[in-house]
């Protein structure tokens, strides 16, 4: 079975990205600290809507995706400055909304929809770069880049949860230095 190389965004795209919310508004600083969090955990889009403050360490920012593909449960860590945003969102959220389980709510606290998500996402990134995406790039873009960082398929693979190896393989495709330095040099002589 042959897969598509998914697209990715550069980091120039994602800091691009990032930019476009206006975070003066309750919805758009909630819309940012999402986005951020599906670039810094790989989260699918499910799993997102339904992360709950429960599952979120704030000391110590242990997140754990409760029942995501095939009832699986992990645990991810997120970054310093991620954590620092979410901490900023949940005294909005909480300041706005009061005490609410789902850490992405809607502005009566409820869960949000995942049409609404994916339209959020389109808009955002028509409107930043000029092109649509979906929450899924967002994360083949975190896998891509842990990737690269990491050179290590089976941490990508931990991370995203899959439960099969070859599924996280397609990552190779995208992120391989080795082939492409050697491409770049092959017969480099010239007439």
């Amino acid at each position: 079975m042959s897969r598509k190389i998914p697209e990715v965004l550069t980091i120039d795209e994602q800091e691009l990205l990032l930019k476009v919310f206006n975070k003066r508004y309750f919805n758009s600083r909630r819309n940012h600290t999402m986005i951020n969090m599906f670039l810094n955990t790989g989260l699918r889009l499910s799993e997102m809507l339904n992360l709950k403050w429960k599952n979120v360490n704030l000391m110590t920012g242990q997140l754990k995706v409760v029942q995501g593909k095939g009832d699986k449960d992990r645990i991810l860590w997120i970054n310093d400055s991620m954590l620092q945003e979410l901490c900023n969102w949940r005294e909005d959220q909480s300041e706005k909304l009061g005490k609410v389980d789902y850490i992405f709510s809607t502005r009566e606290g409820k869960r949000l929809k995942d049409s609404d998500i994916r339209q959020m996402v389109y808009k955002y990134s028509q409107k930043a770069l000029n092109k649509r995406i979906s929450p899924h790039t967002l994360r083949h873009t975190y896998a891509t880049d842990l990737l690269r960082e990491t050179k290590n398929i089976r941490l990508v693979q931990k991370a995203l949860g899959h439960a099969d190896l070859s599924t996280t393989m397609i990552y190779t495709h995208i992120v391989d230095d080795e082939m492409e330095n050697a491409l770049k040099n092959f017969r480099t002589v010239t007439n």
